[in-house]
Order: structure tokens, then sequence, then C-alpha cells
């Protein structure tokens, strides 16, 4: 692989495990723009121009339009906030407030986990919620429309 930039045009559904060329580490907002340049430590541009309404996830493939170039995705870590609660209640009605603010959340029944956002945080707190700062990959939920090819 050379320092050229390289340009993602197309998603690739393997068969069968592959060797790829690079992996690439993005954090859950790099994960949702198709198109967008990013910068690798080397100083090599990746532009991904993907067709509008693509959805980028962790473990998916995407190659250059000539195919020359695979690259897999994975999840970079990234400060995050992970909440638990004493009752399954209690972590409902915090999902409930963070659903009501359009807050990208990563649900699961045990614990939510968001982004840092010290007014978020003063809320939670205060509903009684048990709060720690974390260095994890975060993987927020599509939303009601989206969905995962």
């Amino acid at each position: 692989m050379t320092n050229a930039d390289l340009i993602l045009t197309q998603k690739y559904q393997p068969q069968a495990p592959i060797q790829v060329d690079l992996e690439l580490f993005l954090t859950a907002a790099e994960r949702q723009k198709s198109r967008q340049r990013l910068e690798l430590d080397n100083g090599q541009a990746i532009h991904f121009n993907l067709p509008r309404g693509s959805h980028i996830h962790p473990d998916d493939y995407f190659q250059t339009a000539t195919g020359s170039t695979l690259v897999q995705v994975k999840a970079k870590p990234e400060p995050v906030v992970t909440v638990t609660a004493s009752t399954p209640f209690e972590l409902l009605r915090a999902a409930y407030h963070l659903g009501n603010r359009h807050v990208p959340l990563e649900v699961h029944p045990q614990y939510l986990r968001l982004s840092p956002d010290h007014v978020l945080e003063d809320m939670l707190t205060g509903l009684g919620l048990q709060l720690k700062q974390e260095m994890m990959p975060f993987f927020p939920e599509d939303g009601a429309y989206g969905h995962h090819h």
C-alpha cells in the first residue's frame, strides 16, 4: 500500500475470512458519516465516498473503486460515561430521559453508555444513578429508523 490518498467507494461483503490491507479504527461519530476525509497517524488521507445513506459499522469492509485496497473498520476506544442503576426501573427511567434529549446512547440490560456531557451527567446523578468515566468503544443505537445490512 502506498501513501497516496485512499478513496473508499463501496462496501465489500467477504464470503470467507480474508486478508485486509488496513484496519481503520473509528469513533462512533466517525462511523456516522458516509462521506468524510480522515487522516492516519502516518499522514495518509482516507476518504469515505459512499452512497448517501450508507452505514458504517464495526467489522464492515470497504474497498476502493478498483478493488485494489481492502479496509476493515473497527470501533475505536473513546471517552464514554457508563451509567448503572440499583434497579431496572431506574435504568429504564434514565434511558427515557436521555431518549427525550435525542442523545446517542448504547443500551444494555445492566447499563447505558453515552458520550461525556456534564449537564447530562448532573441530571443522571440527580436521578440517583452511578456514573463511571471510561475509555471504551462506543456502540450507540442506530435509532428508530436506522438499520444494519
